[in-house]
């Protein structure tokens, strides 16, 4: 049985550990992680370098993003190499995530909370040419090619949003108090209310339950 190649892309160190740690033990003798990077720049040169077969990719990193890192990755010359796959691994499960990431060109999106063992399994299938998506999030991605998620409005309200943002928005809108945002993004409870006015004032709406009825119509809760 030939060995996946992986390449786990991932802004904090712990997690990509973990991922090395629960491939090398559940994906023994058919999954090796040859390399890590940090941030898309990371990423474009571990591809280079390393020729893995499936990227594991986190949705949000520091200098563009994971669709950044494919768009960069396809745009390189292979030099006749075959060029790899990209599965999603992201704790976000925001339909925007989801449907941007798959137009950017992965094959798959699968959270955090995926065990070891599934994990060796979406990154097998993956790099076989399956698409692979954890239960709730294919959904997402039927709804918006079936046309029932206005995709292109979405991306242009959350297009006015930073990524921290929209962080705080998604947070505010499951029912957080301001109090435990601050403490999910290590950030204090004065820039929780900052970002918040912001984002009721870039969208238009005047309170949090009005922001929490517009992130349930877009499906990104």
């Amino acid at each position: 049985m030939q060995v996946t190649r992986v390449l786990v892309v991932d802004d904090h160190a712990m997690f990509r550990a973990g991922v090395r740690a629960e491939l090398a033990t559940a994906g023994a003798g058919v999954v090796e992680v040859v390399a890590e990077a940090g941030d898309v720049d990371e990423a474009v040169r571990a591809v280079a370098e390393h020729r893995p077969d499936v990227v594991l990719l986190d949705v949000h990193l520091p200098g563009g993003g994971g669709v950044e890192v494919m768009r960069r990755v396809a745009a390189r010359p292979t030099g006749g190499a075959e060029p790899p796959r990209f599965l999603a691994l992201s704790v976000s499960d925001a339909a925007e995530d989801v449907i941007g990431t798959i137009r950017g060109g992965a094959r798959g999106y699968v959270t955090k909370t995926i065990t070891g063992a599934e994990l060796v399994d979406a990154v097998r299938r993956v790099a076989d040419g399956d698409a692979v998506f954890s239960p709730r999030l294919a959904g997402f991605v039927l709804d918006a090619f079936a046309g029932t998620i206005e995709v292109s409005a979405v991306d242009e309200d959350l297009d006015r949003l930073t990524e921290r943002e929209r962080e705080v928005m998604r947070l505010i809108a499951r029912g957080y108090a301001y109090k435990e945002v601050a403490r999910e993004l290590f950030i204090s409870i004065k820039t929780v209310e900052t970002h918040m006015s912001s984002v009721l004032r870039k969208l238009q709406l005047s309170s949090r339950h009005e922001l929490a009825r517009w992130a349930s119509e877009r499906r990104l809760l």
